[in-house]
């Protein structure tokens, strides 16, 4: 650590939004160094190069976990509607509604369902698969040309709503 601390220690700041995730991300590179040590072979290169190639691995995990996780936001208690209370909006939420699901009708019963599952429950791709018994990936590509589908139907709304309330 003496050695190559400052390395690694540039390196986390590089790539660290902060000082405390550097800090973090330091910590974790030494310890996956000390795990593998014994693959280090000195005829391969340089002990530095050995530790920079390590370090750079694990900070790229890290950027690239960091941006999949959703950033967490305050709940502001101001924007909590009272259900009693009658929106001055309420009619322009109702057409919303309804557009919103004459879109989803005319999606096929599996997208309709794995969309629903996902959007309304909040499950997983994966937490699907296993509702539904079917694949993995199919419950993903159905996922996306059903978002994708719901999408265009929904911007055709917006472009004729008259024609699109109507039954």
């Amino acid at each position: 650590m003496d050695t190559y601390g400052g390395l690694v220690w540039s390196l986390a700041r590089r790539y660290m939004p902060s000082a405390a995730d550097a800090e973090d991300a330091t910590q974790e590179i030494f310890l996956e160094i000390w795990k593998s040590a014994a693959r280090y072979d000195s005829s391969m290169g340089k002990e530095s190069t050995f530790i920079a190639t390590i370090a750079r691995r694990r900070l790229i995990d890290r950027v690239r976990s960091s941006g999949r996780r959703p950033e967490l936001q305050e709940y502001d208690d101001s924007l909590a509607a009272d259900p009693t209370t009658v929106h001055e909006n309420a009619g322009a939420v109702a057409v919303d509604i309804e557009v919103a699901q004459r879109a989803l009708a005319q999606l096929g019963e599996d997208q309709r369902e794995i969309l629903l599952l996902g959007i309304v429950e909040g499950m997983t791709h994966s937490e699907i698969a296993m509702e539904t018994g079917k694949p993995l990936g199919t419950v993903k590509t159905q996922m996306r040309r059903g978002l994708i589908r719901l999408r265009e139907l929904l911007d055709h709304a917006d472009e004729d709503p008259v024609t699109e309330a109507k039954p």
